[in-house]
């Protein structure tokens, strides 16, 4: 949505947006546009689901943003387009290129302007931005970043005539999308391959045999994780809750700090709270 809103500002809006089919948000809700459609009809921009509807637009160039399709050639062959894409190609081509920068551990990501081949993000760069990586940061807040440097990159690459893009550089990397089974916790690791992982957002892990989903923690250092005041719990145990004037988990390798969780059937909340809550044993512990 914000490179479609930034192309409307800067008087470039497309002649034509193809995005998702409307669909319900809730079981018993009517179908809903999606925001990209949305904003395009608000601004008097005609929409379709089909993008070989490209083909007979009349249109010079196409802009693609997390399309989430490979764009077949012979529509490519009309219609030229460019790609917003999340990373500094050719590192994280492909779905999930935010989680994976996070799960590596990275310190920087960006975006590249790209040409569109039929090849996974494979067309060379016409421009890139970097952009930091907090240490804390979770893939939707680096997304929303992103998402602003993009749309303000991609305004300016069109405006300057794109110019010559130049081959990608390096040995490509990919970012497999991530699935559910990838978010699972494992407290025989490490804290900070569980800190990334709850980063990336949907983190779970289990307590009593029921889902446990974890959304937001903090690393901690070895001394404090190893007995935080007043705390009960088994702190040399995988996966071991202590609970004193914060709440713990303890890893093979570490500790991490809850600062959110959300037990099954209940929503989002403090931390501290649910584990007060619960009157956790002594012998509580996440992954059982």
């Amino acid at each position: 949505m914000g490179p479609l809103l930034a192309l409307i500002k800067a008087d470039m809006a497309p002649t034509l947006v193809v995005s998702a089919p409307d669909r319900r948000r809730s079981r018993r809700g009517d179908p809903e546009p999606t925001p990209v459609k949305a904003v395009a009809l608000e601004h008097g921009i005609a929409v379709t689901d089909d993008v070989n509807d490209v083909v007979d637009a009349g249109v010079g160039l196409g802009v693609v943003v997390a399309f989430g399709q490979i764009i077949r050639q012979p529509v490519l062959d009309v219609v030229p387009m460019i790609n917003v894409h999340f990373s500094l190609l050719p590192r994280w081509r492909g779905a999930a290129p935010v989680e994976r920068a996070i799960l590596a551990g990275d310190t920087t990501t960006g975006v590249a302007i790209m040409e569109l081949v039929a090849e996974l993000d494979a067309g060379a760069v016409y421009a890139t931005e970097e952009v930091q990586i907090g240490a804390d940061e979770t893939a939707a807040e680096l997304r929303e970043r992103l998402v602003t440097v993009g749309s303000s990159l991609l305004v300016r690459t069109i405006a300057s005539g794109l110019g010559d893009p130049e081959p990608q550089v390096g040995e490509p990397v990919y970012a497999h999308k991530i699935h559910s089974d990838d978010l699972l916790l494992d407290w025989s690791g490490d804290a900070l391959a569980a800190h990334r992982l709850v980063r990336v957002g949907g983190a779970w892990t289990t307590l009593h045999g029921e889902r446990f989903k974890i959304h937001r923690t903090a690393l901690v250092d070895e001394h404090s994780a190893a007995s935080p005041a007043g705390a009960t719990g088994t702190a040399d145990v995988p996966g071991s809750v202590s609970v004193g004037d914060t709440v713990w988990v303890n890893t093979a390798q570490g500790a991490l700090q809850l600062l959110e969780v959300q037990p099954a059937g209940k929503p989002r909340m403090d931390a501290l709270a649910w584990a007060n809550g619960a009157r956790l044993g002594a012998d509580a512990r996440l992954g059982s």
